[in-house]
C-alpha cells in the first residue's frame, strides 16, 4: 500500500498540470450539472415495516386523492380579550380567511371551524385546517404566501392568528455555519503551519472535494429521488474530513522537506505513510456511513451513501491533488526562516526522544542542543510516567459525563420544540390552551373491514372500544370510504404528542385492534405524524445494536489490518464506545435536563432526537477513527522501525500530537457552527458532534491511548502468528519505502508507462 501510494504521489507531483486540470474539469462538469438539473423536491419519506407507513399505504389505495401525505395547516384564530370567535364581526372575518385559504391550485381541502366544530369551548379559539396535494417540502412559495396573506388579513382584522401545521416548513439555513466553520478551520490552519501557503491547500482541496460532490448530489436529486436535505450531512462530513485529510498529508511533507529530502520525494513518503493512513481513516468513514442502509429507512440510506461518496472524494483529491498542488507551491509551505524545521521539532528532536538509560524516552531534546520539545512530546512523556493516573482520570471523568445518558428519553421534535418566536409554536401552544394538549398530536386510526363480513359494525366497535380507553379525550365518528369497506377515526389523546402517555395510548389501540380483528376480521392501523414518529423512534432503537455491531464489527477487522494487532482495534473501538456514550450524556443535560440551554439557545427541552444514537455511532466512529489511524500509525511505525515501545509512543506524539489538535478543533468548528440554528434538530446534531469530537480526540485519543499503549507495552503491538500469516501486509508504517528510496528513480520509466507495481 505505502509503496503504491508513494509511486502515485510522485506521479500526480510531476504530472501536477494534468491532475489539476482533471479535478477543475470534474468540478465543472458537476457545477454545469447541478445548474442543469431540475430542481428536486422532498425526499419521499417512508418507514418500510412500521404500522404507521402501512396505514398510509392503505389510505392512498382506499381514499384516492386524499393526500395523506400532503403538507397540512392549522391557521388558529383567537378571539381579542372580551370577544369570542362565535360573535359576527369575527365570525364573518375567519370565512372571509377560509374562502382565501381554499383558493390555491395545491389546496386539497379546508375545513370551516364552524362547520368541523372546531371551536374551543370557552369559545375564545378556533382553528382552519387546510390540506395541500403535496409534501411541505414541494408546496409552491406562491401557496405559502398564500396562506400567510390569509392569515395576515385576519390579524387586520383584530384577530390573533397563527399557522402550525408541515406547509410552512423550509430547509434550515446552514451557509453562515459553514462560513464560521471555514473561517475557524482557516486560522487553525494559519496557526499550525504558520504558512499562508500551507493553510491554503487544505481548504482549497476541501472545498473542491465538497464542491464535486455536493454538486453531484445536486445534479442526481430529482432522478435518485434525494430530496433537498441529503446533502447537508454530505456537505458537512465532506467539509471536516476534507480539511483534516489534506493537513495530515500536507503535514507530513513538510517534515519530509525538514529531514532534507527533495520535493518530489518528499510528496511521495508523504503520500506513502500519511496517504495510507487517509486511505484506511476514509474506509472506516465510509463503512459507518453507507451502513446506516441497515435502518432500513431510505432517507437515511440514501444520506449515508451520498455522505459516503462525498467522503471517497476527499480521500481522492488528498492522494492525488495534494501532492500536484504541492509542486505549485515549492518551499513556500514551510513557515518564513524555519523551512529546514520539523513542524514539531527536526531528527534532533526525534533523536532525543530515542532511549535514555534504562530504555525510558529521554526528555526531547536532551542533548540535541537548543532543539525544544514541543507540547505533544511533553505530554506523551508525561502520560508514559503517569499511565495509570491518567487512564483513571480520563475514564472517570467520560464516565461522570456519560451518567446524564442513563435517564435518556428519545423521540422526534414536533412544533412543540420550535422556539417561542415561531409562529408555528405559536399556534400549537393556543391549540394546547383551547382544545388540550393531546389536540397537536391527533391519532389516526384506520380500519380496514374489506374482510369482515358487517364493516359497519367493525367501525363501530372499533370506535366504542377506543373510547373505553384511558387518556382518551375525543374520538370522532368513523368516516368511511366511498367503497365501505375502509374508515378512519380520529382520536385526541389527553397529553402532549411528545409523552410516554401518548405513545402508551398508541400501544393500547393497537393491543385492542388486535383482540377486535379475532372477533370481526378487520384490520385495525394507527397512523398519523405522531404515530409515525413512535414507530420511527422504535425502528431506530431497534436497528441500534446490529448496526454497532456492524460497523464496530468491520472496522475492527479493517484495523486488525492496519496496525496488525488485536489489542490496538479493541482499544480503540472501547475508547469510541466511551467517547459517543459521554457526548449523549452531553445532549441530555442540555437538551432534556435544561443545563446551559440558556447559553446554548435550547427554548425548550424535552426527548432527545430519536436518531441522534444511531447518527452519533456512525458519524462520530468515522471521524475517531481518523485520528486513531493517523496518530498510532506514527507510533507503529516508529515501532516497526526499531524503536522500544514507549519511545515509539513519544514519537508518535512528536509528529502527530499538533496534527491531531488541529483536525479535531477544525471539526468542532465545523459542527459547533450548526448550534446556532434555529432548528432545534439541528442545534441537537451540531451540539452533540462537536462535544463527540472533544471527548474521542483530547480526552480518549490525546491521554487513553497512550496511557493504554504504555501499560500494554509490546504486548501492544501483539497478533497470533497464523492470524499474521493470513492477513495481507498493507505496509501503512512506509516500511517498504526504504528500500523504494534506495532505488531511486529506476522505476520512474514504468511510473510514467502507467506500470506501477503494488
Amino acid at each position: 500500500m505505502a509503496t503504491f501510494l508513494y509511486k502515485l504521489g510522485r506521479l500526480a507531483f510531476r504530472r501536477r498540470h494534468f491532475v489539476a486540470l482533471i479535478w477543475v474539469a470534474l468540478l465543472t462538469l458537476a457545477g454545469a450539472g447541478a445548474a442543469s438539473a431540475p430542481a428536486a423536491g422532498s425526499s419521499s419519506f417512508s418507514i418500510p415495516g412500521t404500522e404507521a407507513q402501512k396505514a398510509f399505504d392503505l389510505l392512498e389505495e382506499r381514499f384516492p386523492g386524499m393526500s395523506a401525505d400532503g403538507a397540512t395547516a392549522r391557521v388558529v384564530f383567537k378571539a381579542p380579550d372580551g370577544e369570542k370567535m362565535t360573535d359576527a364581526d369575527n365570525k364573518a372575518t375567519v370565512r372571509k380567511a377560509v374562502e382565501e385559504l381554499g383558493a390555491g391550485s395545491e389546496v386539497a381541502s379546508v375545513a370551516d371551524p364552524y362547520q368541523g366544530r372546531a371551536v374551543s369551548k370557552d369559545g375564545t379559539i378556533a382553528y382552519a385546517s387546510v390540506s395541500y396535494k403535496v409534501s411541505g417540502m414541494e408546496l409552491q412559495d406562491a401557496s405559502k404566501e398564500a396562506l400567510e396573506e390569509a392569515a395576515q388579513d385576519a390579524r387586520e382584522a383584530g384577530l390573533t392568528v397563527e399557522i402550525g401545521g408541515d406547509a410552512l416548513q423550509t430547509v434550515p439555513e446552514t451557509g453562515s455555519t459553514e462560513i464560521i466553520g471555514i473561517a475557524v478551520a482557516a486560522v487553525v490552519l494559519v496557526v499550525t503551519f504558520g504558512s499562508l501557503v500551507a493553510a491554503g491547500l487544505p481548504l482549497l482541496t476541501a472545498l473542491i472535494g465538497v464542491g464535486i460532490g455536493v454538486s453531484t448530489i445536486t445534479a442526481l436529486a430529482n432522478a435518485l429521488d434525494l430530496g433537498t436535505t441529503t446533502s447537508t450531512l454530505a456537505m458537512m462530513i465532506g467539509l471536516a474530513v476534507g480539511i483534516d485529510y489534506a493537513l495530515f498529508i500536507v503535514s507530513r511533507y513538510r517534515a519530509e522537506l525538514a529531514e532534507g529530502r527533495e520535493r518530489e520525494e518528499a510528496a511521495g513518503r508523504a503520500v506513502g505513510t500519511a496517504g495510507s493512513a487517509v486511505v484506511f481513516a476514509g474506509l472506516t468513514v465510509v463503512i459507518a456511513l453507507v451502513g446506516l442502509a441497515v435502518v432500513n429507512i431510505p432517507m437515511l440510506t440514501k444520506m449515508g451513501v451520498a455522505a459516503a461518496g462525498t467522503v471517497v472524494i476527499a480521500v481522492l483529491i488528498a492522494l492525488t491533488m495534494i501532492p500536484a498542488l504541492l509542486g505549485y507551491a515549492g518551499r513556500r509551505v514551510m513557515p518564513a526562516g524555519r523551512k529546514s524545521r520539523l513542524l514539531g521539532g527536526g531528527r534532533a528532536d526525534r533523536a532525543a526522544a530515542k532511549a535514555a538509560p534504562g530504555g525510558e524516552p529521554a526528555a526531547p531534546g536532551a542533548g540535541a542542543g537548543p532543539a525544544k520539545p514541543n507540547l505533544g512530546t511533553r505530554w506523551a512523556g508525561f502520560v508514559v510516567r503517569r499511565p495509570v493516573a491518567v487512564l483513571l482520570l480520563g475514564v472517570l471523568g467520560l464516565g461522570a459525563a456519560a451518567v446524564p445518558a442513563t435517564s435518556l428519553e428519545l423521540g422526534l421534535p414536533d412544533d412543540g420544540s420550535q422556539p417561542t418566536s415561531t409562529t408555528q409554536r405559536r399556534a400549537y401552544d393556543l391549540l394546547s390552551e383551547g382544545f388540550g394538549a393531546g389536540f397537536n398530536g391527533p391519532l389516526m386510526v384506520v380500519v380496514d373491514a374489506r374482510a369482515s363480513d358487517d364493516a359497519q359494525a367493525a367501525f363501530t366497535e372499533v370506535s366504542d372500544e377506543i373510547k373505553g380507553l384511558k387518556d382518551v379525550v375525543t374520538v370522532t365518528p368513523p368516516a368511511p370510504n366511498k367503497a365501505g369497506d375502509t374508515a378512519t377515526i380520529t382520536v385526541v389523546p389527553d397529553a402532549k404528542p411528545s409523552s410516554a402517555t401518548t405513545e402508551e395510548l398508541v400501544h393500547a389501540i393497537r393491543d385492542a385492534g388486535t383482540g377486535i380483528e379475532a372477533g370481526t376480521e378487520a384490520d385495525v392501523l394507527v397512523t398519523g405524524s405522531t404515530a409515525m414518529n413512535i414507530d420511527v423512534s422504535q425502528k431506530l432503537n431497534d436497528a441500534l445494536l446490529p448496526y454497532l455491531a456492524l460497523v464496530v464489527g468491520l472496522a475492527f477487522l479493517l484495523l486488525i489490518v492496519v496496525f496488525r494487532s488485536v489489542l490496538v482495534p479493541l482499544k480503540a473501538a472501547v475508547g469510541f464506545l466511551l467517547s459517543v456514550l459521554a457526548a449523549l450524556g452531553a445532549v441530555v443535560a442540555v437538551f432534556q435536563w435544561g443545563w446551559l440551554a440558556g447559553l446554548l439557545g435550547v427554548e425548550e427541552t424535552g426527548p432527545v432526537m430519536s436518531m441522534m444514537p444511531i447518527f452519533m455511532v456512525g458519524v462520530v466512529f468515522g471521524l475517531a477513527m481518523d485520528y486513531e489511524v493517523f496518530l498510532v500509525t506514527r507510533m507503529r511505525e516508529a515501532y516497526v522501525h526499531g524503536e522500544k515501545p514507549s519511545q515509539a509512543v513519544v514519537t508518535g506524539f512528536q509528529h502527530g500530537a499538533r496534527v491531531v489538535t488541529a483536525a479535531a478543533v477544525i471539526m468542532m468548528a465545523v459542527f459547533a457552527g450548526f448550534i446556532g440554528s434555529s432548528e432545534s434538530m439541528v442545534k441537537m446534531i451540531g451540539f452533540g458532534l462537536a462535544i463527540a469530537v472533544f471527548f474521542d480526540a483530547f480526552v480518549v485519543r490525546m491521554a487513553l491511548v497512550p496511557a493504554v499503549l504504555a501499560l500494554l507495552g509490546k504486548k501492544a503491538w501483539w497478533l497470533p502468528k497464523w492470524l499474521d500469516r493470513a492477513l495481507p501486509n498493507v505496509d501503512v508504517e512506509g516500511e517498504g519505502l526504504r528500500t523504494a528510496g534506495e532505488r531511486g528513480r529506476a522505476g520512474d520509466a514504468d511510473e510514467d508507462r502507467g506500470m506501477v507495481r503494488v
